[in-house]
C-alpha cells in the first residue's frame, strides 16, 4: 500500500464501469426485485444513485456519444464502429498524465462480414489507436474472429491473444486484469474503463451456474458456416439471464475489494451505467409487483433508461437520490472535470458536468435531453430518430409529443391539433432544439 494512496494532493482514480443490456429496473436500489445486487446496492448506500439517467437505446450509439462526449450526428458512422480519427476519453486521460487502461468488450472495428456491406470492411478505430496505455478486450477485429466473450473466451491482450483459455470466463479475466492494473500503478492516478461483456446475449451459465461445467460453447471451429451474430440468435435461456446479472453485481464487488485492499477506494472515483436498456425477451419485476420487459433498441424510455450509480468516499455524500436528467455525453465532462483536465481548445463537448451535484451542490442541471438515433447497420436497417425528452415530454422530430407522466409507454401521440395549453408550451420551447441540430 502506498502511502499518498488516499492523498487529497493526488488526483483521483477514476473507474468507469458499463454493464450490457442492463436497464434501470434490474438493479435492487433502483426497486429491481428480480435479482440479488448487493454490491452495487451497496455502492449506492455509501453513495449517489440518479433517477434519470438516460443513453442511446443500442450499444454502439451509447459507447461512441460516452467516449466522446459527443451527440450521435457529430461522429456516428456505422454500427460496431468509431471513426478512426475521433479523440476518446482514452486520449484525454493518457495526454493528461494518468496511467489508462480498457478491459472488457470493444467491438468498434470491422463489424460487418466479409459478405454485408463490404464498404465497410477494415472500417473503425483498432483498440491500439484508442488511447489506452494497456488493454484486455474481447471483438478487437474482424466480426466473424471475435469468438465467445463467456466462457472459453478470445481475449486480447495488449497485442496478443491469451492462450488456455479454456474453462475460463471472460469478465473473470477482465475485472482480474484491473485489479492488477490498479496494483501495478499506485505510484500515479489512472483510469479505467470497464465495458463488461455481461449481460449481453447470449445467455449463458456463469461460474456460478450448476450448469457451467458441462455448458459447451460454440468455437470459431465449430460454426458451422454460421456467423457469430447468427449464433447470439439461437434459441438460448433467458432464466440465466438472472444468474448474469448476479454474477456481474459478484465481479464489481470482487473489483471494489481489491481497491480497498490496496487503499486505494477512499480515492477513486467510480461511475456505474448502463449502454442501454434489458433485453426485450427478459422481464423484470419491480418493488415485487410491477413487470419491466426489456426495451434494448427501443426509443421508449425501456430502451433508454439505465442504472447510474457513482461513489468516491472522500468526495460525494452517502445515501444520495440525484433526480436530476443525466445525458450520456455528460460521463466524459464529468470525468476530466474530477481529474482536472481541460478540455482541450477546439474539442467539441456536448456533454455537460454533473461533478458538482456529485459534491452535493446545485450545478447546472439539464432541462432536456437530446438523442440522435441511427444505428446505420447492415442488420438493424432503421431511419433516423431524433427525440427530445425533459422529466415529463417527450417531442419526436416529426411532432409526436408524449406525455410520460401518463403514457410512458407511448402509446397515444398527441399531434399538433390536439395541444393543451401546457402541452403547446412545451412544443414551443423544445421545438427550436431540433433546429440546433445539424444531421
Amino acid at each position: 500500500m502506498t502511502t499518498d494512496s488516499t492523498s487529497k494532493n493526488r488526483r483521483p482514480n477514476i473507474l468507469l464501469i458499463m454493464s450490457d443490456d442492463l436497464g434501470y429496473e434490474a438493479i435492487g436500489c433502483n426497486g429491481g426485485t428480480s435479482y440479488a445486487t448487493p454490491r452495487l446496492d451497496a455502492l449506492a448506500e455509501s453513495g449517489m444513485r440518479f433517477e434519470n439517467a438516460h443513453v442511446m437505446p443500442l450499444c454502439t450509439p451509447t459507447r461512441v456519444a460516452l467516449m466522446t462526449g459527443k451527440y450521435n450526428f457529430r461522429n456516428y458512422i456505422g454500427f460496431g464502429l468509431i471513426a478512426p480519427e475521433e479523440v476518446t476519453f482514452g486520449h484525454l486521460m493518457s495526454d493528461a498524465g494518468y496511467k489508462t487502461c480498457i478491459s472488457g468488450k470493444w467491438q468498434l472495428y470491422s463489424y460487418n462480414p466479409p459478405d454485408e456491406h463490404p464498404e465497410m470492411r477494415n472500417k473503425g478505430q483498432k483498440i491500439e489507436d484508442a488511447g489506452f496505455d494497456e488493454f484486455c478486450v474481447w471483438h478487437p477485429h474482424h466480426t466473424e474472429d471475435k469468438g465467445s466473450r463467456y466462457k472459453d473466451p478470445i481475449i486480447y491482450q495488449n497485442g496478443e491473444f491469451l492462450n488456455d483459455m479454456d474453462g475460463k470466463y471472460g469478465d473473470d479475466i477482465f475485472a482480474d486484469y484491473i485489479t492488477d492494473f490498479a496494483e501495478r500503478n499506485q505510484d500515479d492516478p489512472w483510469f479505467v474503463y470497464w465495458p463488461m461483456a455481461l449481460t449481453h446475449r447470449p445467455l449463458e451459465p456463469t461460474p456460478d451456474s450448476p450448469e457451467f461445467a458441462e455448458f459447451q460453447p460454440p468455437s470459431n471451429k465449430t460454426l458451422g458456416g454460421k456467423t457469430w451474430d447468427e449464433l447470439e440468435n439461437w434459441p438460448d435461456d433467458a432464466k440465466f439471464y438472472k444468474d448474469m446479472v448476479e454474477y456481474h453485481d459478484k465481479l464489481i464487488g470482487r473489483v471494489v475489494d481489491r481497491l480497498e485492499d490496496l487503499g486505494q477506494r477512499e480515492n477513486t472515483l467510480i461511475v456505474y451505467l448502463g449502454d442501454n436498456g434489458s433485453p426485450v425477451e427478459v422481464c423484470s419485476m419491480m418493488h415485487h409487483h410491477t413487470e419491466v420487459c426489456g426495451g434494448k433498441g427501443m426509443t421508449k424510455d425501456r430502451g433508454t433508461h439505465v442504472p447510474l450509480i457513482c461513489n468516491w468516499p472522500s468526495t460525494i455524500p452517502a445515501s444520495v437520490v440525484q433526480t436530476d436528467l443525466i445525458d450520456n455525453c455528460d460521463h466524459l465532462p464529468t470525468i476530466l472535470e474530477a481529474a482536472g483536465v481541460p478540455v482541450p481548445e477546439g474539442y467539441v463537448v456536448d456533454g455537460r458536468s454533473f461533478l458538482p451535484q456529485l459534491k452535493g451542490d446545485e450545478g447546472d442541471p439539464r432541462d432536456w435531453l437530446f438523442f440522435h438515433f441511427e444505428p446505420m447497420s447492415g442488420r438493424v436497417q432503421r431511419p433516423a430518430q431524433r427525440f427530445i425528452r425533459d422529466h415529463r415530454w417527450k417531442l419526436y422530430e416529426d411532432g409526436r409529443l408524449f406525455d410520460l407522466s401518463t403514457d410512458p409507454e407511448e402509446e397515444v401521440a398527441l399531434l399538433d391539433e390536439e395541444d393543451t395549453a401546457a402541452s403547446r408550451e412545451t412544443r414551443r420551447r423544445l421545438e427550436p432544439i431540433f433546429a440546433q441540430m445539424v444531421r
